[in-house]
């Protein structure tokens, strides 16, 4: 059984899941990304538990996703994540690798995305690219081309628009203030 998790976007979001789990004493198979495996069906047999592990995980800033719907928009989300640093993201179109992920259409999956989350999958990726950009900035250990073919940016001049058109802030002027608070926490988007 599988019980997915909203707000999980790294590795200390899976330590902190499975810490949680141990702390409940619940047993579980494999935390993922957004997603936490049972050997057993645990919602039914165990609602006690069930209601202090989402207690639990609500406190760490977690949400235990119930519908279809907002489990595909995570999935979504967690793949555009993976995708940033993916060795193969330069080959292969996010479109492609969300459809094969999903086993559904790219267009429908879109579709529902947009309506639930008010904004495009396209729109939300250059957004998670942005937000490593400004990561990469502010440990100032990369050149501006390094950080753009890295993230697979075209160019600089690529980059530093799309930085513009997000931030309101030049890439300089980011640089300059050399201030983490600029950043948002990726579960926040």
């Amino acid at each position: 059984m599988k019980l997915h998790i909203k707000n999980m976007v790294c590795q200390r979001c899976i330590l902190a899941v499975e810490n949680t789990l141990h702390q409940l004493d619940i047993p579980f198979t494999q935390v993922q990304l957004g997603v936490i495996d049972f050997a057993e069906p645990f919602i039914d047999n165990q609602p006690a538990s069930f209601s202090k592990l989402n207690q639990a995980l609500e406190t760490l800033g977690f949400e235990i996703l119930n519908s279809k719907q907002s489990q595909m928009i995570e999935s979504i989300k967690r793949i555009c994540l993976t995708h940033i640093s993916a060795p193969n993201h330069k080959t292969l179109k996010l479109s492609e690798r969300i459809s094969d992920a999903l086993h559904l259409d790219y267009s429908h999956l879109s579709q529902v995305f947009s309506a639930v989350e008010g904004l495009t999958i396209e729109q939300y990726f250059i957004t998670q690219r942005i937000e490593k950009v400004k990561e990469l900035l502010v440990y100032d250990e990369k050149s501006l081309s390094e950080i753009a073919f890295d993230l697979g940016f075209s160019s600089v001049a690529h980059l530093s628009s799309q930085f513009k058109k997000v931030t309101g802030m030049t890439l300089t002027q980011f640089r300059a203030l050399k201030t983490p608070e600029h950043r948002r926490p990726l579960d926040k988007l």
